[in-house]
């Protein structure tokens, strides 16, 4: 049952799970709650850190430093190397809990979301109530707690649930908007990054409110288009609807190696494993791809993207991989150095499958990754392997029936 939202006045949420990488962790492990926790990985290696614990932040700790850094500000710190697939199982929790009372939502990342209510008050009540409901069922059924902005908008919402955190929730009324905004940071608008607030510190603006106050001119010349869009969150004024999540337009997987490398034989085992990670993600989308890219990064960061377009469109591990091995080959030749980074991704994509009437070897391909993706979901990805993959098991974990690869960016 929907609602018309006709003449009311907008009430967006902002809703944004605290912590949440740590927060997972914490729900699968209790004993690292009320400590500094940071996930990441092995702080002697080169990751960066993918979440701090609040009590780890008290330290300095942040998004992006570097593990050894982080280590050197808060020795006693717990370091995990974190598990996507948990992450990706909460987010969808979270999903499905928001959509029952919505279904105007738009998704940021695995752990935020912007909702809006306008108009469902007489099956809700208060959208504040609201709120609290949703705050209650994230905490019961995830385990983890959210902070909440309600607004008339995006942005304000996005400001007030940040000011709440952790396990807050704000409400802005309408019209005050920019009695809320007036007295905060300019560093707290989303659109002003660090240059932008250098920049703005620089005339002697510092508040929302005196960024606000300055003419639309003056922006307008001195940061073009930013400038206007400034003024107007500045103000309190933002129009934008929420905006469904859209399809993809690629499909990617990439690891970073604890330790820089030249050994072919395990590069072309990591490679292979990636490509199928694309190929049965491909075909749980029921798409096809007519583009296949290689992604290397070597130990001085330098980094190369190499692509193939294909004849057809394929969703075959074989192919991605074979199409990937061949860019890998090309691209050693041109450059043997330490490798540091590897990915392969497909883009270009197409729905459902297309028929090949005189190609029965790419039919058998097709049934064959058809039963081993359902073996795979029954048993886990590494019930079945194919020999290329073999030597990556004298070099990662296995969890939860995958290969741990160790990276700062929790590749999949």
């Amino acid at each position: 049952m929907f609602f018309y939202k006709g003449l009311r006045m907008p009430r967006i949420l902002h809703i944004d799970l605290d912590a949440f990488f740590v927060s997972v962790e914490q729900v699968v492990n209790p004993d690292l709650r009320d400590k500094p926790v940071v996930v990441g990985g092995d702080p002697g290696g080169r990751g960066v850190v993918a979440c701090a614990s609040y009590e780890a932040r008290v330290y300095g700790l942040r998004a992006g430093m570097s593990l050894a850094v982080a280590q050197r500000l808060c020795p006693h710190a717990i370091f995990l190397r974190g598990n996507f697939y948990r992450y990706r199982d909460a987010s969808a929790g979270l999903r499905d809990i928001l959509a029952e009372f919505t279904p105007d939502i738009e998704p940021l990342g695995l752990e935020e979301a912007f909702l809006d209510l306008t108009g469902f008050e007489p099956l809700y009540g208060p959208v504040r109530k609201t709120a609290l409901q949703i705050k209650r069922r994230i905490r019961e059924e995830l385990g983890l707690t959210a902070s909440i902005g309600i607004a008339n908008s995006k942005v304000v919402s996005k400001v007030a649930s940040d000011l709440c955190k952790p396990d807050g929730l704000v409400e802005v009324l309408s019209g005050e908007e920019p009695l809320f905004l007036a007295p905060l940071p300019v560093a707290k608008l989303p659109c002003v990054g660090s240059k932008t607030e250098s920049a703005l510190r620089r005339i002697g603006i510092t508040t929302i409110g005196e960024l606000a106050r300055l003419p639309l001119s003056f922006l307008k010349q001195s940061f073009g288009v930013h400038g206007e869009i400034m003024h107007r969150y500045a103000s309190g004024i933002d129009g934008r609807r929420l905006a469904p999540p859209a399809p993809p337009k690629s499909i990617s997987r990439e690891t970073t190696f604890g330790e820089d490398t030249s050994d072919r034989v395990f590069l072309n085992a990591t490679l292979h494993y990636l490509g199928e990670r694309v190929g049965a993600t491909l075909r749980s989308q029921e798409k096809q791809a007519k583009c296949v890219t290689l992604k290397l990064r070597y130990a001085d960061f330098e980094s190369i993207t190499r692509s193939r377009t294909l004849k057809e469109a394929t969703d075959t591990d074989r192919t991605i991989y074979e199409v990937g091995q061949y860019l890998l080959e090309k691209a050693l030749e041109r450059r043997a150095a330490l490798v540091r980074l590897i990915g392969v991704g497909v883009s270009n994509l197409t729905e459902g499958r297309q028929l090949k009437m005189f190609d029965p070897g790419t039919e058998r391909l097709e049934r064959l990754n058809g039963a081993i993706d359902r073996i795979r979901g029954r048993y886990g990805f590494t019930a079945i392997e194919v020999g290329s993959t073999l030597p990556l098991r004298g070099m990662f974990s296995i969890e939860d029936g995958r290969y741990r690869l160790e990276t700062p960016s929790l590749s999949r």
